[in-house]
């Protein structure tokens, strides 16, 4: 056999063995893999764009753990773990938040105290967070079915999903008789068993696998810069709308919708946890000033993020809308027995606790994170006086007490 034969043989040997890999890889993938959020083993430092808000920090890390969780790493068999997860958009991701000052973070502080650790009667929590920019009441009762049987039974699930609803419906221009779009499902997790392949190398399932192993084996760093410029011209454009559109259509098939949903991600969580926290989902609302107007940029018919925009609604039309489906949000846990938690009331401190329309600073993280650990520990301490009541209804928090 002459060494050009030799050669090609080798070479089509590694053909063979190179497509019994990639096949391998895609039905591992197919079979064995688990829908996650993020993506598990991520570690981001996220530098912020110096200007968009001067109350964001300017450097923000998110640390993705080995269960796809915002959040350390935990063990499923550990004795005496309290665990606890976090969902919903992009006020409970905490977008533009640093993990620590995110309020999940400072709530799994607050919760390891000594004083809080015997009124859950745990010796250690864990506040993983799956929340997500974007995701709507549909979306999550989507990520809830795929995501929460993977887990074993959690001591509590708190979500915090409504506005993104409301904006979504605004996007497509507040078409009465069409729901809000959703987030197509393969977009919603950044893993899962369907993912798409291709023949060009980045687009390999061995490629992937190899991706993968190294976020969990190695954690590399990744850096992202200047996130969050899009901001600066989203803001500028709804100060020059065109048009500014005073009313909108019956929103009922929006609340509806939400409505649906809404319950049917209470019952998805009720089923894997032991106790569910409706942690309603707060907005910025008062007689704004110039200044605090000047910081918001939602409300416009289409993408900001990605496309010119000139048609917005007004402040007014977007305060109403999310006060409707924040009454939804409040009857529909009432009807299931599920405590909720308005936050409204203490969040009072205009761009102190705010840095735009919906999502909050450092400071205003620490006062959702301080009322919803005393609700929670609270609720613990009193849930053999207080209790459900004959009918099966859970008592519901606002924020000095429980009523």
């Amino acid at each position: 056999m002459g060494q050009g034969m030799t050669i090609w043989m080798l070479v089509g040997l590694a053909g063979l063995a190179l497509l019994a890999a990639e096949a391998g890889c895609r039905w591992w993938i197919r079979r064995r893999s688990r829908y996650y959020v993020w993506p598990p083993g991520q570690r981001l430092e996220v530098r912020q764009d110096p200007g968009v808000f001067p109350e964001v920090e300017p450097r923000v890390h998110v640390d993705i753990n080995a269960d796809g969780e915002r959040g350390g790493d935990v063990g499923g068999d550990e004795e005496g773990l309290y665990r606890i997860l976090v969902a919903g958009g992009s006020a409970a991701e905490c977008f533009a938040l640093d993990q620590p000052t995110s309020w999940p973070g400072q709530l799994e502080r607050l919760l390891n105290a000594p004083d809080s650790l015997h009124a859950l009667g745990a010796r250690r929590v864990h506040v993983g967070n799956i929340a997500h920019s974007g995701v709507g009441s549909a979306d999550l009762d989507l990520i809830f079915e795929r995501v929460l049987p993977q887990y074993r039974r959690l001591d509590a699930i708190l979500i915090m999903v409504a506005a993104s609803d409301v904006y979504h419906w605004l996007e497509d221009g507040a078409p009465p008789s069409r729901p809000p779009s959703t987030v197509p499902e393969l977009m919603l997790f950044s893993c899962h068993p369907k993912q798409r392949f291709g023949w060009k190398p980045g687009a390999l399932a061995l490629a992937e696998v190899v991706r993968r192993l190294r976020r969990t084996r190695f954690r590399p760093v990744e850096v992202k810069e200047g996130a969050g410029a899009w901001v600066v011209t989203a803001r500028k454009m709804r100060a020059e709308a065109q048009e500014v559109r005073p009313t909108v259509p019956d929103p009922a098939l929006l609340l509806d919708n939400f409505e649906l949903h809404f319950g049917r991600l209470l019952r998805r969580a009720m089923t894997h946890a032991d106790r569910v926290v409706v942690v309603r989902q707060p907005w910025f609302e008062k007689d704004y000033t110039p200044e605090e107007t000047a910081r918001f940029w939602h409300g416009g018919v289409g993408k900001p993020w990605k496309e010119t925009i000139k048609v917005y609604y007004s402040l007014d039309v977007i305060n109403g809308l999310l006060a409707r489906v924040d009454a939804r949000a409040a009857k529909v846990a009432d009807a299931l027995g599920v405590p909720h938690l308005d936050l409204r009331v203490v969040l009072t401190g205009g761009l102190r606790h705010y840095y735009d329309h919906d999502h909050h600073t450092p400071a205003g993280a620490a006062v959702v994170a301080r009322t919803v650990a005393a609700a929670l520990c609270r609720r613990r301490r009193s849930q053999h006086s207080v209790g459900a009541d004959h009918t099966g209804a859970s008592p519901s928090f606002n924020a000095t007490g429980v009523t």
